[in-house]
């Protein structure tokens, strides 16, 4: 009963928010709290919905300040230089636009943040969208198929869950996976070319001026020049590397390396505090809008975990998978671990899902590292859930809607899975 009602609760949010009956930040706080009372966890209801918002607190205040500090840097011109050499490489070619973006998203989102990289990616490209009239959709499509192959390093989060969940060492789940990446990297960049020969021939090419050119780049970059500060390039890009260093390296935890990246970058961009203020208030709608869903998000997780609903969903998925399907066990692992992702948050799925999932497969002799590497392969669909906070940044930053994007989006990102499973079975990292 407990699994019939998960999915049902899942079921009717994604429906809810796919059709426009309720908003995204609404439907997170109102549904799981009427499942709640009608399996019996009334009285719980406000310790489950506390435990849930807490545990994701560090994620809201990392993405608050990360939002807060590339907003800073990109105010100050800091990725004015990356913008203009794309424009003079694109110019007004859609099918050119569409491969940059995906080139853009795959660089940036090597340091394992996805809201740093879509942050960078969408204030490069969305002016040259709208000047085309390109399809709005596209933008964030790609650059979330791009998120979720490079969300696979080590300090991306998947990764180390995973290996941490089957006590097998990162370094050993991550390396094989090398060449499953760089496969799935050259199935988007034959996703982007496709979707751009679709716009070239509904659009044609335009032609920019140089004057044309230099209006798009401080569009990307920020609407006011005042803003940007080109003495301090070098400075900028120094805080950044050090901070993408501190990231890698988990010097300390991101929320507080976030916190103190900002607070330098503001003093140093911008000292005299009226602007500070102006700054900080300039990128609050992105704060708010952001934020609010992650805490939003945390009264689903939490009834969603407190009411034992995922435990009952994950169990009755495994229970369905017959016995002569062992030998393919890792790969019904990998294929299964789409709809897993999508619907469970990564803690739920790899502290709670991957272990029964591993005890299983080895039954069938396979290692717990190789059921590590297979339950990695669904992120390009988990990205697409309502319970990832950065694809909320994603969509508003892109300017579209979240039921439609998700929409346009999935067959996409389910291609980009399969082809990464795909990519996995050839290589054997997966047997």
């Amino acid at each position: 009963m407990l699994a019939i009602m998960g999915f049902l609760m899942v079921f009717l949010f994604m429906y809810l928010i796919m059709t426009k009956k309720l908003s995204a930040l609404i439907a997170l706080m109102i549904i799981p709290a009427i499942f709640a009372v009608l399996t019996g966890h009334a009285g719980d209801l406000g310790e489950m919905s506390l435990q849930g918002i807490t545990d994701l607190a560090p994620t809201g205040i990392m993405l608050l300040f990360a939002i807060l500090y590339f907003g800073i840097m990109i105010d100050a011109g800091l990725f004015d230089p990356v913008v203009g050499s794309i424009l003079k490489a694109v110019k007004g070619d859609p099918t050119k636009i569409v491969i940059g973006t995906a080139a853009l998203a795959l660089v940036v989102s090597l340091d394992g943040d996805g809201t740093t990289s879509y942050m960078i990616t969408v204030s490069a490209f969305f002016p040259l969208y709208q000047r085309l009239k390109m399809n709005p959709l596209i933008l964030p499509a790609i650059a979330v198929m791009c998120v979720s192959l490079t969300n696979m390093v080590p300090w991306g989060g998947p990764t180390a869950r995973a290996a941490a969940a089957l006590n097998v060492d990162v370094g050993d789940v991550f390396v094989p996976l090398i060449p499953t990446m760089i496969g799935g990297a050259i199935w988007i960049f034959f996703t982007a070319y496709i979707m751009g020969r679709r716009e070239k021939k509904r659009l044609g090419v335009v032609t920019f001026d140089d004057a044309e050119r230099r209006i798009l780049q401080q569009q990307a970059a920020t609407v006011d020049a005042s803003l940007k500060r080109p003495h301090l390039l070098w400075v900028n890009f120094a805080l950044t590397a050090l901070l993408m260093f501190g990231l890698i390296e988990g010097v300390m935890p991101l929320p507080v390396l976030f916190m103190l990246a900002f607070a330098v970058a503001i003093t140093i961009n911008y000292p005299n505090l009226k602007l500070q203020k102006e700054r900080i208030a300039d990128h609050a709608g992105n704060v708010l809008a952001v934020v609010s869903l992650v805490f939003a998000a945390g009264i689903f997780t939490g009834i969603l975990s407190g009411t034992e609903m995922v435990d009952a969903m994950a169990s009755s998925l495994i229970s369905i998978i017959p016995d002569s399907w062992g030998p393919a066990f890792s790969i019904i692992v990998a294929v299964t671990s789409i709809p897993f992702t999508f619907f469970m948050s990564n803690d739920a799925y790899y502290f709670g899902v991957v272990p029964i999932l591993a005890e299983a497969a080895a039954n069938y002799g396979f290692a717990p590292v190789e059921i590590a590497r297979a339950s990695l392969l669904g992120q390009p669909v988990h990205l697409l859930s309502p319970l990832v906070p950065a694809t909320y940044l994603l969509v508003g930053m892109s300017k579209v809607d979240f039921g439609e994007f998700q929409r346009f989006t999935i067959l996409w990102a389910t291609g980009t899975a399969f082809a990464v499973i795909a990519v996995a079975v050839v290589t054997g990292i997966i047997f």
